[in-house]
C-alpha cells in the first residue's frame, strides 16, 4: 500500500507539471480524458465505472474501483481547421489587403491527464484527478485579412478535483467532489490605425495601411464542485447521472500595444490617452455540464452503453476586456454561445480474457450561431467515429489505446462592422474545411 501511495504521489507530481507546459487544443471544452471512455465515443462515460478515469465524468464510478489505483492518459490532438478563403473591409467599404487564404490555423496538442483512488473500505472510496478540462489555440498570419480580429488565441486549463464516492446500499453509489481550476489566456489582434486615424481627420492616415497591434495576457484561478450518482438496478446495469458545475474565473494580466510605424498610432495616443501599455482583466465563466449514461451487458462478452451531455454554454455571451487605463474603452466581442448536446452509442466485446474491444459514434452540437462565429474559435457540429481496445498483459496492468476521427461541418464567418466592438474592425467573411484525428495511450495500475 505505501509503494502504491508513493507512485500515484510521483505520477501526480509529473503530470502537474506536464499539464502545465503542455495543456493547449485547438478546441475549447476536451472531452479526451479517458482513454477507455474515448474507445466508446465517451457512450456511457457517465455510468461505465470501468477505471478511474470515469471519475472525470461521474465521481460516483470511484465507488467501483478496487484496491488502490493509478492511471496516467495521453491524448494527441490534431485538429485541422483549413481556413479556405476569407474577404475583408472597412466599415467604410475599404478592402482590407492581405492573405485571403491559408492552411491550418489550429495547433496540434498534447492533452494529459491523471487519476488516483484508494478504496478505504466497501463503502468509501477517494480519489483524485488532474486534468485540462478545457483549451484553445489558433494562430493566422499577421499579414491575413482578418487581421483586426483575430491574430493568436490561447486558453490552457489546469484542474485538480479531489473526491469521494460512498455505496450507502447495493445498487447505488454516490460521488462528491471539488474542482480548483486555473485557468491562463492570451490573446492578440491588429489595430487599424490608419482608419481610426482617417476618421478622426489626421492627415496622412490611410485606412488598413498602418496597423499596431494589442496583445492581451492573464491568468486566474476558480472553484467549482462535481457529483454523480450511479444505480444499478440489477447485475449487468448501470445508469449514471454526472454533474460538472460552472467555474467563473476572474483573468488578470496586461495588455501591450505596438504602435505603427508611421507615426499615426503614437498621434492618436498623445491625442487620447489610449494604446498605451496597461493592467487589463476579462471575466471567463467556463460552462456547467450535465450528464446521462446507459451501462448494459447482453452476454457472452459483449455490452453496449449510451450517452447524452448537456453543456451549459448559454453562459458565454460576450468576451470582455477591461482596462486598467480609463481612457481605453472596453474591448468587447460578442459571442452569444446557445447550450449544446452530445450524444453517444457504443459497444464492446471481450474475445478473451484481458482484452477488450471497443468502438463508438457520436454527435457533438456547436454552440456556435454562424451570425458571431469568430475566426478565434470557428468550430461547427461534429461526428465522431471511435475505436479502443484495453489489454491487460499481467494481473494490475492495464493498457489502453484508443482512435477517433472527427468530421467537422465546413463552418462560415460572417462579421460586420455593425457588430459590438467591429466599427474598425470591419466585416470579415470566411470559411475554413474542418476535422480532428486523436490518438491516446493509457496505462493503469493496481496494488
Amino acid at each position: 500500500m505505501d509503494r502504491g501511495v508513493a507512485l500515484g504521489a510521483r505520477l501526480v507530481c509529473v503530470l502537474g507539471l506536464l499539464v502545465a507546459g503542455k495543456a493547449m487544443a485547438a478546441g475549447f471544452a476536451l472531452k479526451e480524458q479517458s482513454t477507455a471512455a474515448l474507445g466508446n465515443a465517451f457512450a456511457g462515460a457517465t455510468a461505465g465505472a470501468e477505471d478511474p478515469s470515469y471519475s472525470f465524468f461521474n465521481p460516483a464510478a470511484l465507488a467501483y474501483q478496487p484496491g488502490i489505483q493509478t492511471a496516467a492518459a495521453l491524448s494527441w490532438i490534431a485538429p485541422r481547421a483549413e481556413l479556405e478563403t476569407a474577404n475583408a473591409s472597412t466599415a467604410i467599404g475599404v478592402p482590407v489587403a492581405g492573405r485571403r487564404h491559408k492552411g491550418d490555423v489550429a495547433e496540434d496538442a498534447l492533452v494529459p491527464a491523471l487519476y488516483a483512488s484508494w478504496q478505504v473500505d466497501p463503502r468509501l472510496t477517494v480519489g483524485l484527478a488532474i486534468n485540462a478540462p478545457f483549451g484553445l489555440t489558433t494562430r493566422y498570419p499577421r499579414n491575413w485579412v482578418g487581421r483586426y480580429h483575430a491574430l493568436d488565441s490561447e486558453l490552457r486549463t489546469l484542474s485538480l478535483t479531489p473526491m469521494v464516492a460512498l455505496r450507502p446500499t447495493e445498487g447505488l453509489a454516490v460521488g462528491f467532489g471539488l474542482q480548483l481550476l486555473h485557468a491562463q489566456a492570451e490573446l492578440s489582434n491588429a489595430i487599424d490605425f490608419g482608419s481610426i486615424g482617417a476618421a478622426v481627420g489626421i492627415p496622412g492616415a490611410i485606412p488598413t495601411a498602418q496597423d499596431g497591434q494589442v496583445r492581451l495576457e492573464g491568468d486566474g484561478f476558480g472553484a467549482g464542485v462535481v457529483a454523480g450518482m450511479l444505480v444499478e438496478p440489477w447485475a449487468g446495469t448501470r445508469i449514471g447521472l454526472g454533474y460538472r458545475s460552472r467555474v467563473g474565473l476572474n483573468l488578470r494580466g496586461d495588455a501591450d500595444f505596438t504602435l505603427d510605424g508611421a507615426g499615426i498610432g503614437a498621434i492618436l495616443s498623445a491625442l487620447t490617452g489610449r494604446f498605451v501599455d496597461t493592467g487589463a482583466e476579462a471575466r471567463l465563466t467556463l460552462p456547467d455540464l450535465i450528464s446521462f449514461g446507459l451501462y448494459q451487458e447482453l452476454g457472452r462478452g459483449v455490452a453496449v452503453m449510451a450517452e447524452a451531455q448537456l453543456t451549459r454554454w448559454g453562459v458565454f455571451d460576450e468576451l470582455r476586456v477591461r482596462f486598467d487605463n480609463p481612457a481605453e474603452a472596453d474591448n468587447i466581442t460578442e459571442e452569444k454561445w446557445q447550450d449544446s448536446w452530445f450524444f453517444a452509442l457504443g459497444a464492446s466485446w471481450r474475445p478473451m480474457d484481458g482484452l477488450v474491444l471497443r468502438t463508438g459514434i457520436a454527435h457533438d452540437q456547436t454552440p456556435i450561431r454562424t451570425r458571431y462565429r469568430t475566426p478565434r474559435i470557428p468550430g461547427d457540429d461534429r461526428w465522431w467515429l471511435t475505436f479502443g481496445l484495453s489489454w491487460q498483459p499481467q494481473p494490475g496492468f492495464t493498457l489502453d489505446l484508443g482512435y477517433t476521427h472527427i468530421w467537422v461541418e465546413s463552418s462560415r464567418l460572417r462579421l460586420t462592422a455593425a457588430g459590438a466592438g467591429n466599427l474598425f474592425r470591419g466585416n470579415l467573411t470566411a470559411r475554413y474545411d474542418n476535422a480532428i484525428d486523436i490518438v491516446t495511450l493509457n496505462g493503469r495500475l493496481r496494488f
